[in-house]
């Protein structure tokens, strides 16, 4: 009898501890780029693996089309795009493709070859990163090691001049 007693708590205690969630995000785990995979506007799918290398800087930018905070970031972006020609920016997603393509045309981001955009169907990106906010920035060099995060309910959210002094060198990394 204590020999089942024994295997029943056993096997309860296994069950309690397989429930209790790793706290810390893969992302600072695994210090480099995820392995994404996106749909594009184009119904086309870009990935990882499709990331040009002649740039210094790839930017991942977890947004939603309808939040104030991502549209002000993206006109920013824009405004100061000549400064981050260095820098490839991927922007994913969640929300229907017919949305998303809005906000791409919309500000006009099929004119410029840094940028791509696009639904994350599998919820990969935001779960990589532990998302709570958007718009949730990580910034990764030319080696696809990660640079510095902005997370906005840990971090302060992202300014886009601080972005491009980063990337500029000149800027004091505080990660």
């Amino acid at each position: 009898m204590k020999y089942i007693s024994f295997l029943l708590l056993l096997m309860f205690t296994g069950t309690i501890s397989a429930q209790v969630q790793d706290t810390v995000p893969p992302y600072k785990k695994d210090l480099h780029i995820p392995a994404f995979s996106i749909i594009q506007g184009d119904s086309s799918v870009f990935s990882k693996a499709q990331l040009p290398k002649n740039y210094d800087f790839t930017v991942i930018i977890y947004f939603s089309p309808d939040c104030g905070h991502c549209q002000y970031t993206t006109k920013e972006l824009l405004a100061h795009m000549d400064s981050l020609k260095n820098v490839f920016f991927v922007f994913v997603a969640y929300k229907p493709l017919p949305i998303i393509s809005e906000f791409y045309h919309h500000y006009h981001l099929e004119e410029y070859p840094n940028i791509r955009m696009g639904n994350d169907p599998k919820y990969y990106v935001p779960s990589f990163f532990r998302v709570q906010a958007t718009p949730f920035v990580a910034v990764y060099d030319k080696n696809g090691s990660l640079v510095k995060v902005f997370d906005p309910p840990n971090h302060p959210v992202m300014e886009v001049p601080e972005l491009v002094s980063l990337v500029n060198g000149r800027f004091i990394l505080k990660m």
